[in-house]
């Protein structure tokens, strides 16, 4: 009887039942994230949810997804409008350049002799770059004190012309007192190797009161045209002095 009743209490009790892994998974964050990511258009499906999911506001309390997402085109618009204003005003700056590059060329075109063409490009520069100060010295060329940049004061510039290009904001101190004949007061400054190390013209400088005015990241584009113009043009009016004579 005692093996009957056991056998029948056995009988009895229920089979534990097949544990379901995937239904007690925990969702996290992560897998909630991931699965909209990899889904962008859920809620085109489940559209109801944009009324009810509610996000904080920077400014306080909550606001609906829909007008989150809203809130954020409209910002993302704005920063679009700004950098399109940028844009356009970099254009204009640009156009501006070129028009004062193309007058500064036709200056160089009538310039009678190099003095003229020396007090034409240092005038349009100050009136179009705003440069307060502006110094062209020109290395063994028949020219005034005022412009003659002596031989031992032309290796002060070997790392410009080494450079082979613009250096512009903080310069040596040592290049600023050739040019202009002292630093102090200079804030900042673009230094212009004039010709190439296998012929070295001179060098041109343009300095301003103000530190933030010539800084070293600003484009050196038009400069380097200046530059070139200038010592294009100098090399004529030399040629033509030495043929004449």
């Amino acid at each position: 009887m005692t093996g009957q009743s056991s056998n029948a209490s056995a009988a009895k009790t229920p089979k534990p039942q097949a544990t379901d892994d995937k239904n007690n998974q925990t969702i996290s964050a992560a897998d909630v994230e991931a699965y909209l990511r990899d889904h962008p258009d859920f809620f085109q499906d489940h559209l109801p949810l944009l009324d009810i999911l509610r996000l904080p506001h920077p400014a306080g309390g909550a606001v609906s997804l829909m007008e989150r997402q809203v809130a954020l085109l409209r910002e993302k618009h704005r920063a679009m409008e700004q950098h399109m204003g940028e844009l356009v005003e970099r254009a204009r700056d640009n156009e501006r350049m070129g028009q004062h590059l193309h007058e500064l060329a036709k200056t160089l075109m009538r310039a009678e002799n190099l003095d003229a063409v020396l007090a034409l490009t240092q005038d349009a520069l100050r009136n179009e770059l705003g440069a307060e100060r502006v110094s062209i010295r020109l290395a063994d060329r028949e020219v005034d004190d005022l412009h003659a940049l002596e031989s031992g004061e032309l290796s002060t510039f070997d790392p410009l012309f080494a450079r082979g290009k613009a250096q512009c904001g903080r310069v040596p101190g040592e290049m600023l007192d050739v040019l202009f004949d002292s630093a102090d007061g200079i804030g900042s400054a673009i230094l212009m190797p004039l010709g190439d190390e296998s012929d070295r013209i001179g060098v041109l400088g343009l300095a301003s009161d103000s530190p933030d005015r010539f800084q070293p990241d600003m484009g050196i584009y038009f400069v380097t045209h200046i530059g070139d113009l200038l010592a294009e043009s100098i090399r004529c009016h030399v040629e033509r002095t030495h043929a004449a004579a």
